[in-house]
């Protein structure tokens, strides 16, 4: 097959299109490399900053559009699947239905969707914009609900999302919001891991010795610390490192690119991760794929959608100081407990998340769209 991949979020789109190669597909990679993360792609859509980076941006797009025809299948990561306006994407977005097979909408992160869904139906206990049946009032829950609700970007993402041929899931949390709307063409299909980032060899993992600190690592979006609960759960870390500062060390990474977050991440016993997810999120993954334990979202509602009964390798925490502060306390107090969770993230990411076994998935979704 000949795909199209149109967008980049954490990762995904360059994975899995190394894990399609891999199966013997044409892949084109379209996207910005994910802003700083800068991930690898075959067509650079990064947009420049100044008054003239839409504009300039836009021509770019029109200028390249003999080269996104004639694919048997395009994907979007998103509805804003270019960092334009939604009125600008939507011609474009025409014009890859017009002149290519079938059109993949992935549910991958920010949309109507999910802001929808989780501001007036709640069906999570807690998410990005919600806490219970109480809404977060942080300036970033704030800004994506004047961004997504009663907006152009609203308008594109229903137009899309009725129109193509199927939608990806990678989380709980977006199936949940997608299908109910749309049974029959929402598909959930785990997040890809692998290659650049390979997975351990499952053995045999050494405990922590008796004098060696636990080793903590923690990432920080820029601009996104309280929206993600980045902030209670560095708080949480520094008093763990306060209280015990001979048992344990703590790392923190602001904004890096994706390179040299491998570089600061490889050798860290603990990673805290995604305060209000029921998922690991690709960075979690990253981590449980090197043998690294993540304290973050570890539900129920994760291993039951995968299909996972045995592997628990996860530490999951309730959004809130006083449940991570237990947690990583817990881990401190009883390193034994290490060495299985590592091996069970090294298996957990072999079992679910090998960018191959992904790729397969995606594989027999398209076939089944250019068969129906």
């Amino acid at each position: 097959m000949k795909i199209l991949l149109l967008g980049e979020y954490s990762n995904v789109h360059a994975t899995l299109a190394r894990g399609l190669r891999q199966l013997g597909h044409q892949v084109t990679v379209a996207s910005n490399g994910d802003y700083w993360k800068d991930y690898p792609r075959d067509i650079d859509l990064a947009r420049h900053e100044g008054t003239l980076g839409g504009l300039r941006l836009a021509a770019r797009l029109l200028s390249l559009l003999p080269r996104l025809r004639g694919y048997d299948v395009v994907q979007l990561v998103n509805p804003v699947f270019a960092d334009l306006k939604a009125e600008r994407l939507l011609p474009i977005y025409r014009f890859l239905r017009r002149h290519n097979g079938k059109v993949v909408l992935g549910a991958m992160g920010m949309d109507w969707y999910w802001v929808h869904t989780c501001t007036t139906e709640k069906p999570l206990r807690y998410s990005d914009f919600n806490i219970g049946e109480q809404l977060r009032t942080d300036e970033t829950a704030l800004r994506e609900q004047r961004e997504w609700l009663g907006t152009p970007k609203e308008r594109l993402n229903r137009l899309i999302a009725d129109d193509c041929d199927a939608i990806v899931t990678i989380l709980y949390e977006y199936d949940v919001c997608y299908r109910p709307h749309f049974p029959e063409k929402t598909h959930f299909i785990p997040l890809p891991i692998g290659p650049m980032c390979p997975i351990r060899t499952i053995s045999p993992i050494s405990p922590i010795g008796p004098m060696s600190p636990i080793k903590l690592f923690i990432g920080i979006s820029r601009g996104r610390s309280a929206y993600k609960g980045t902030d209670i759960m560095l708080r949480a870390a520094e008093n763990i490192v306060a209280r015990y500062p001979d048992r344990v060390d703590l790392c923190k990474a602001e904004g890096i690119p994706f390179y040299e977050y491998q570089q600061l991440i490889e050798g860290s016993d603990v990673l805290l991760d995604q305060l209000y997810s029921y998922t690991p999120s690709m960075n979690t993954l990253l981590a449980m794929s090197k043998g690294i334990v993540c304290v973050g979202g570890g539900e129920p509602e994760n291993y039951e959608i995968i299909g996972e009964t045995e592997l628990r390798p996860i530490v999951n925490v309730q959004p809130t100081y006083e449940s991570v502060y237990h947690e990583l306390e817990q881990l401190v107090l009883h390193p034994e407990r290490l060495p299985e969770l590592k091996r069970q993230s090294i298996e957990y990411v072999h079992r679910h998340h090998d960018y191959v076994k992904v790729a397969r998935q995606y594989e027999t979704l398209y076939c089944s769209l250019l068969n129906a």
